[in-house]
């Protein structure tokens, strides 16, 4: 039995909730009963879950429905079939009696590009009506290095395209255990100088090109920024790393904090990690361990994103932090109520739109700089 203040405050909110009915309030965006007595019980064990965002939580409520295993007790090829944010985001919209269709607006095609372990798929996403050549975005997919594909990561390169009148190319790479690291960032860095290469072909402007990925995909993305950098191969223009992968230190105050997570926690990283890494000493690689090894002078202007309810909240505050102090330009966002994965989830959650937007305006910015000769000159 639970005594004390917290009891009383949690007795006053039910009371103070018990006329709202469910199904009118979620169809208003108001708080139901149950997302009350919820934050009122995460509350009461501390739990960060407290700090939801009503619209966050309901996706989550909705993922939670679709029964998904544990990931660090499943094989990688049954850790694939599980439902992903996207099917939750699908299944709310479906409880919502809301379109589950695509956006509309942008049309695709896939095309291929060449690695060291073969041929991998890139999807162009393009804005329909616009007139080229058109800015490229070079996007990478989360999914920590071993799930999720082009389809699980279908709308956030649907929503660049649009929003920032680019073509997004959205890439595919190889995944761990099969394939293990550092296969995902030679793939990513092939992926981009195959863009550079064959931009023309696809209505796109090789001079403005772009960079952007969600988790491990903000780690391909940054890695990209440096191998550029490095091979003295054109840089992109800005680098967009959305809640990235950039160190492997498992012990932060955000993973403390955010350990029983959903939807990604403190063991789905060490599982993560574990699929992909060869041996110990590949999580001291500056590629993996981006915030404690590498060498992040003389990198494009970033925007980095993260979410306040996420493990690797502080990997993308103390990326942020570190290309600042290496001299570099950086625009730091971080969304508060809001868990890992959000972004993509425009459709049904606010702060998911309002990064989005923000996302867009820098790209956009980076694009018109990119013509006027400014580039980084904000």
């Amino acid at each position: 039995m639970i005594v004390g203040p917290k009891s009383h405050a949690l007795a006053a909110l039910l009371a103070g909730t018990a006329l709202l009915s469910g199904a009118s309030a979620r169809a208003q965006g108001a708080p139901t009963l149950k997302d009350r007595l919820d934050g009122a019980v995460s509350a009461v064990t501390g739990s960060p879950m407290a700090n939801l965002d009503v619209d966050m939580k309901h996706v989550l409520d909705a993922m939670k429905k679709l029964d998904p295993k544990p990931l660090p007790k499943l094989s990688p090829a049954e850790a694939r079939t599980q439902p992903s944010a996207a099917d939750g985001v699908k299944a709310l919209l479906t409880e919502q009696g809301r379109n589950t269709a695509p956006e509309p607006g942008v049309s695709t095609r896939d095309l291929a590009y060449d690695t060291a372990g073969g041929s991998q798929k890139v999807r162009i996403y393009a804005p329909d009506g616009a007139t080229g050549p058109l800015p490229v975005v070079v996007y990478y997919h989360g999914g920590g290095f071993v799930i999720a594909d082009l389809d699980t990561y279908d709308a956030t390169p649907r929503a660049i395209a649009k929003g920032a009148k680019a073509i997004v190319v959205s890439v595919e790479y190889r995944h761990a255990p099969e394939a293990k690291f550092p296969a995902q960032q030679e793939d990513a860095f092939a992926a981009y100088t195959w863009a550079l290469a064959n931009a023309k072909s696809f209505g796109g402007d090789p001079s403005r090109v772009a960079l952007l990925g969600e988790s491990a995909g903000g780690n391909l993305a940054t890695n990209v920024a440096v191998t550029a950098r490095d091979g003295n191969v054109e840089k992109p223009v800005r680098v967009v790393a959305v809640y990235p992968m950039a160190g492997t230190n498992l012990d932060t105050q955000s993973y403390k904090d955010n350990a029983a997570a959903k939807p990604l926690d403190k063991p789905m990283m060490a599982w993560f990690y574990d699929q992909t890494v060869r041996t110990d000493a590949d999580r001291s690689d500056p590629r993996l361990d981006i915030v404690g090894k590498a060498d992040l002078k003389g990198l494009p202007p970033f925007t980095v994103v993260t979410a306040q309810i996420d493990p690797l909240h502080d990997d993308g505050k103390m990326l942020a932090d570190k290309i600042k102090a290496a001299g570099g330009q950086v625009t730091y966002r971080d969304y508060p109520g809001v868990t890992h994965e959000f972004f993509g989830m425009a459709s049904v959650v606010a702060k998911a739109k309002e990064a989005e937007t923000a996302v867009i305006e820098d790209l956009k910015g980076a694009f018109a700089a990119a013509v006027t000769g400014t580039a980084g000159s904000k």
